[in-house]
């Protein structure tokens, strides 16, 4: 029978009995004879055909018909990617290289330690209160002294403390003004014994949030700044620039020491770059995740000096795109200072960041000797540098920069970092293009295949998306959010299983509908490229958008082309063999290792974020997004494996069985989102004020006065696990947003009303603090320019003043409260009735 003559339905028949029969059970001629003729084009569903040849690149070989095993295939690959992430935590455990420490010249973390116990020892140091602006300062300047007094003579050392009032303007969180009046700073200036000209300045915070003794956040870095500046005072090597210690003490009140500092101090003028030390964890490995702006030099200085790297310029650029709902001083200095600096924080264990568990005793005193071991050296190279003097000379550029498990730095200049990768470019093009221009008698239906290979890819990529957001959404619905807040591998085993059963479920169907006619070998070959193809879409976007994260695509497409190269030979050969897979492997070690990497750093910031990103934002959704994001960069170089396999069903139903599991678990209730353990704490973040609001109109006077407990969880349960116990907190007292009235009626701090729309107002006793706050107006001006310019007074304890304009009804609101002690003068304000 002429294979022409044969119907779609008999042909598909035929050939799928051919494929389970397997071809070692056929003789060698059938097997050459079946090889010799025509196949069906898979993609088109028949009538178009293609030869079958033993050598080409359609042509099935020996080892392709044999197949992978596939319980041997999905083990290696989950053990291979097990190693891996391994190595990464063995890296990350690793802090610092063990040695001396302590000598004359080198810095003590046990020192450092001293000090950090006596400022957390004081409590929460919130700006205006007595713990921050006398006990914490007068702390700091014993110290300072002491340092002083053991000072080399080679070296001068001045003290000055600083109460700056001022205001400015921050496009923050949708953008708004901020008012400081008589904060602290306590600023120390070590400079050679004839003076300097210029000067390197470094900055921490000893202020905290109201309910954390702030050890991480920033305690910590004072304690390092502490000493490093008792290492650089006693050393005997002279220094070329000052270096200005700033210890500011209002950054929780929106970065407003550090614009008192760069806007009003004399010595601000000296300063040509700086290093801000912060935290959005407790320990571990302190990161740069912000340089510049340009500026390149000074990414060389953090490369040569540091003795313990950890930089990324992906961290920059993500920070910098406002995805993380953050800032610190390093946009004061930019911004109003036109300073170029390096910003580091500690970014591990999120989880008890601004809480009362943010204690000295949580931080590594290796974490502590790494970071002043690196501060230290940035600092004596940039005062010893003869750059600093001449930083405008260098200011252009920016870099590529990424740590190597923390081993070593990378750096190099972005324009050559565009030559790199459009170079690697064009050895996808060359490697491809070259198999796109053979003839169609050599590669079959090579560009039909890879077009419609492509069009699959993107499929099982979007479905799987879809897939996972549908779980993420009904898990969000029945109110069980979080529950992998506690037990991070939750979220694995629900989304990343449901990712990955889903892109294996598509390219299996394919494989068996649309390319049934096609060898194993072939396949995998088509897939690889496309993967390759994908990955080089994505480095030449990157790459014209000007980021300099560009970089990892680059290592994505760089190292498997080389990889595929090295091996095609004997893949062609032997087929998908034991030396093909380990070479396969051996070759992708770079770029999964440095994925993996990079994906830890995602996760290590993001999850606890997702506890404290406010009410309106579902967590699951975000994190179902960016595991489904991660799952499939990672099985990109591995779906030809799908193809090269003889079977998925095992595989398959693993993954569907564990995701599964896991659902019913998660919507029983079984994984609780927070926990207690002294050891490892993951609180729920719950705000309760009690406060006294007295709202006033534009003539000055009370309209309205009410007291009660404001209460706001900081994540998406809201209270829901509150209520069960305190019954009184339900949704009877739930305050709605007051449309009419600015940020829904209610004295945000700061403008955060647009996260967190879920408030519950408890009618409460009035407060009665020492000093109850006045309000008073002094003068209402009608501009020339259709605006109302008030002038009031406001004295008394109360929580930072908070002023509001409605279209309709422009109130001033004092909110009082027992626990702050802020003084605010006569204070000018222009209304405009097109305000909101």
């Amino acid at each position: 029978m002429e294979w022409g003559s044969e119907s779609a339905a008999v042909r598909r028949h035929r050939v799928g009995v051919e494929r389970r029969e397997g071809a070692a059970a056929a003789p060698p001629p059938e097997r050459e004879a079946r090889a010799q003729e025509p196949l069906v084009d898979g993609c088109s569903g028949g009538g178009r055909t293609r030869k079958r040849s033993p050598g080409g690149s359609g042509g099935a070989s020996r080892g392709a018909e044999t197949g992978l095993s596939e319980v041997r295939a999905a083990l290696g690959l989950a053990l291979y990617l097990i190693a891996l992430r391994t190595l990464v935590q063995l890296s990350l455990q690793q802090l610092v290289l063990r040695g001396a420490a302590g000598h004359r010249g080198e810095f003590d973390a046990l020192q450092a330690r001293d000090y950090l116990e006596h400022i957390t020892s004081i409590g929460p140091r919130t700006t205006g209160s007595p713990e921050n602006e006398i006990l914490t300062v007068h702390y700091l300047l014993e110290q300072i002294k002491l340092i002083e007094v053991q000072s080399n003579s080679l070296h001068k050392i001045s003290v000055d403390v600083q109460r700056p009032t001022g205001s400015f303007s921050i496009d923050f969180l949708g953008g708004f003004t901020s008012y400081y009046d008589n904060i602290t700073n306590v600023v120390v200036k070590l400079e050679p014994r004839d003076g300097a000209q210029h000067a390197v300045l470094a900055n921490c915070h000893f202020d905290s949030v109201a309910n954390s003794p702030g050890a991480s956040d920033d305690a910590v870095s004072c304690s390092v700044m502490l000493e490093v500046l008792r290492v650089l005072s006693t050393s005997s090597e002279a220094l070329h620039h000052a270096v200005i210690f700033l210890f500011n003490g209002a950054e929780e009140n929106v970065l407003q020491a550090s614009h008192g500092f760069i806007t009003q101090h004399p010595w601000a003028s000296l300063v040509r770059a700086f290093i801000n030390l912060e935290a959005a964890g407790v320990g571990g490995k302190e990161l740069v995740f912000q340089t510049g702006p340009e500026n390149p030099w000074l990414v060389q200085a953090y490369v040569s000096a540091a003795k313990h790297p950890f930089a990324s310029v992906v961290a920059q650029e993500v920070f910098q795109s406002g995805i993380i709902p953050s800032d610190t001083d390093f946009r004061i200095y930019r911004d109003f200072g036109n300073i170029p600096g390096i910003d580091l924080a500690f970014i591990e264990n999120g989880y008890i960041y601004h809480t009362k568990y943010d204690t000295a005793d949580r931080i590594l005193t290796d974490s502590i000797q790494r970071a002043g071991d690196n501060i230290l050296a940035v600092l004596k190279h940039l005062a010893t540098s003869d750059m600093l003097a001449a930083a405008s000379k260098y200011r252009h550029g920016n870099m590529v920069f990424f740590d190597v498990l923390g081993l070593f730095v990378i750096a190099y200049p972005s324009r050559i970092g565009s030559i790199i990768n459009y170079m690697v470019v064009m050895g996808v093009v060359l490697y491809l293009g070259k198999k796109f221009l053979q003839p169609k008698h050599k590669t079959g239906n090579y560009k039909k295949d890879f077009l419609c290979g492509l069009g699959i890819t993107l499929i099982s990529w979007f479905t799987s998306l879809v897939t996972v957001l549908i779980i993420a959404v009904f898990i969000s619905l029945i109110g069980q959010s979080l529950s992998w807040y506690n037990h991070f591998y939750v979220s694995v085993c629900l989304y990343g299983t449901a990712t990955v059963a889903k892109i294996i479920l598509i390219h299996t169907l394919a494989k068996r509908f649309y390319y049934m006619n096609a060898s194993d070998q072939y396949l995998g070959e088509v897939f690889f490229d496309i993967s390759l193809f994908v990955h080089c879409c994505f480095l030449v976007t990157l790459t014209y958008q000007g980021l300099c994260s560009a970089f990892i695509s680059a290592v994505w497409v760089a190292f498997p082309l080389l990889t595929k190269l090295c091996v095609h030979k004997d893949f062609k050969q032997h087929g998908a063999q034991g030396k093909f897979i380990a070479f396969y492997l051996l070759g992708m070690f770079i770029p999964y290792l440095y994925a993996l990497y990079l994906i830890w750093a995602v996760f290590e910031m993001f999850t606890p974020i997702l506890g404290r990103s406010g009410s309106e934002i579902p967590p699951d959704v975000v994190l179902a997004s960016i595991l489904a994001g991660c799952t499939m960069i990672l099985s990109s170089y591995f779906i030809n494996f799908i193809y090269l396999a003889k079977s998925t069903k095992k595989t398959m139903l693993t993954l569907t069985l564990v995701c599964a599991i896991t659902f019913l678990l998660v919507c029983s209730g079984t994984f609780f989102p927070y926990s207690s353990n002294p050891a490892n704490p993951k609180p729920k973040r719950v705000f309760l004020q009690h406060m006294t609001r007295t709202f006033h109109d534009l003539e000055g006077n009370a309209v309205k006065r009410d007291s009660g407990i404001w209460i706001n969880g900081f994540d998406y349960t809201g209270i829901s696990h509150i209520t069960p116990h305190i019954p009184e907190i339900n949704d009877s007292i739930r305050a709605h947003c007051e449309e009419n009235a600015p940020l829904c009626g209610f004295p945000w701090y700061l403008p955060v009303n647009f996260l967190i729309r879920k408030n519950w107002y408890l009618p409460a006793p009035e407060v009665s603090p020492r000093n109850p706050p006045h309000f008073r107006l002094i003068s209402k001006e009608q501009t020339p320019w259709d605006s109302i310019k008030l002038t009031f007074e406001a004295t008394g304890n109360f929580s930072p003043l908070l002023y509001f304009l409605n279209l309709t009804k422009p109130y001033v609101l004092l909110c009082s409260s027992p626990q702050r002690v802020n003084t605010f003068s006569v204070v000018s304000w222009q209304w405009h009735p097109s305000h909101k």
